[in-house]
């Protein structure tokens, strides 16, 4: 395991350059999030000593929720991690699988949006901490990794491989080192802030952050237990510049969260300050959604108001010392359903790199970024274009009409076409970019088409697709010539 020093003594233990398999490969991971703890697992079961930190308490004694997003979407790519470290079955018990949109208007009726023409294709709603503890508890089941928790990273030294933590109890602070350092702390990773801070070598670095914020809300289960609402779906109440989502559980309950401007708009976070406020706001916007949620005005105030952003950074490693992954280097807005996904695929690329037996740290880990960072960009965009078509452009009649055109498609020709949504979600084997560059290209050519009503959905389906090859390959030539 990494050694612990105090922090006037602090140096390298383990001399970088024997067998990276070997046990004196020693790697120091911050954060025990899902990304870190999958990364711990798959090193673990590689051979090498890990060593994890967490500044959190351990979830699986502790609630740590506070408001934060108890369940996210899982999808293939995600799958194709739990496929890697054997636990595919035991993941699949925590999953709900959600269809479609559940489209919810002002009125209360309801419409299904399927995510694919293609039965076999769904996401699935999961349980954050559920899924963390297993990973955690597999983890732990190798003798060559060891989790830590209440460990705060205050810094990193980058050059000399160590890292400076305090522990929460005893406020003691110490230093350790490892033969390289994975940071998976997520968007306010440590790491990333001692490379801004270090001013050592050209870092690059933004965060964007969205107008709007998001609030954590819920729909308890009935008194016996069963779904106040339809359970294998992702409901949506769009309202063109605000929106309601939820997600179901395991127990009969829905995480719903409210994404809402912060000072924009009749109603937005800056002026929901009274129960009467966020009572009326419900009642004229998701009647329905109050209904059936009497605690309402509790989780609207218990529950903290959080922010929305977007980073990207590079490089992602210092030499063969550092290294960012998941959040801590490409953290994304949550509406593609793809933040969980990305990160857990980040383990799988690292994996590939890791067979390729290059000779060194530095070798992997530029090889790494070079491979997955162009990915991570392009669903980095994907996820802002889609909080744009979440919360507007699913009740536009083109855009449903697209959709439906879409799910013919895909339902027809199986082989043969996939919506942009189904290339990102469903075709884990094609990166993001791939998939955005495509996607966006079919987008514009069908509703280029049913805007020039060169396409209609009573037409022959085979001439509706031959259209949107023809056009789709125009676009993307268009795009090859203008260097994008």
């Amino acid at each position: 395991m990494a050694k612990t020093t105090k922090l006037s003594n602090s140096k390298k233990v383990f001399p970088f350059g024997e067998d990276l398999e070997g046990a004196a490969q020693n790697i120091l991971i911050i954060g025990a999030g899902l990304c870190g703890s999958l990364l711990a697992l798959r090193l673990g079961q590689r051979g090498y000593n890990v060593s994890v930190y967490e500044m959190r308490p351990d979830l699986r004694t502790t609630d740590i929720s506070a408001g934060r997003s108890i369940n996210l979407a899982f999808s293939d790519r995600g799958n194709k991690a739990m496929k890697l470290v054997g636990l595919e079955d035991k993941v699949q018990e925590l999953c709900i699988p959600m269809h479609g949109r559940m489209i919810h208007d002002k009125e209360g009726k309801t419409f299904m949006s399927n995510y694919s023409g293609r039965d076999y294709e769904y996401i699935n709603s999961i349980s954050r901490g559920d899924l963390n503890a297993l990973l955690l508890n597999e983890a732990e089941k190798h003798d060559n990794v060891t989790i830590h928790f209440n460990k705060k990273c205050k810094s990193v030294d980058f050059e000399k491989t160590t890292a400076l933590f305090q522990d929460y109890n005893s406020k003691d602070e110490f230093v350790e080192d490892a033969d390289c350092i994975i940071a998976t702390d997520g968007a306010g990773s440590a790491l990333r802030k001692s490379y801004y801070l270090g001013k050592k070598f050209l870092f690059s670095f933004s965060q964007e952050y969205l107008s709007h914020g998001y609030k954590e809300l819920s729909f308890l289960p009935t008194e016996t237990g069963d779904y106040k609402t339809f359970k294998n779906a992702l409901h949506i109440w769009p309202r063109s510049s605000f929106m309601l989502i939820a997600l179901p559980n395991l127990d009969g309950s829905f995480t719903v969260t409210l994404f809402l401007s912060y000072s924009e708009g009749r109603y937005n976070f800056n002026n929901l300050t009274t129960p009467e406020a966020v009572t009326e706001f419900f009642q004229n916007e998701f009647p329905d959604a109050l209904e059936i949620m009497p605690n309402l005005v509790d989780d609207f105030f218990e529950n903290p108001t959080a922010a929305l952003g977007t980073v990207k950074c590079s490089p992602w490693h210092y030499k063969g010392n550092t290294l960012l992954m998941g959040d801590s280097a490409h953290a994304i807005v949550p509406f593609y359903g793809q933040g969980m996904n990305a990160s857990f695929e980040d383990v799988v690329e690292f994996d590939k790199v890791l067979d390729q037996n290059l000779e060194n740290w530095e070798a992997i880990f530029k090889t790494y970024e070079k491979n997955r960072k162009k990915d991570t960009d392009a669903i980095a965009d994907l996820a802002i274009d889609n909080f744009h078509e979440m919360k507007g452009h699913v009740a536009n009649p083109i855009f449903q009409e697209k959709r439906k055109i879409e799910m013919a498609l895909e339902k027809e020709f199986q082989n043969a076409y996939s919506s942009k949504y189904s290339l990102v979600t469903f075709n884990e084997n094609i990166g993001y970019r791939q998939a955005m560059l495509k996607g966006r290209a079919q987008d514009k050519a069908i509703l280029n088409l049913l805007t020039d009503k060169i396409i209609s959905l009573e037409d022959d389906l085979k001439e509706i697709l031959d259209k949107v090859n023809a056009e789709t390959e125009a676009i993307l030539e268009d795009d090859r010539i203008a260097g994008l």
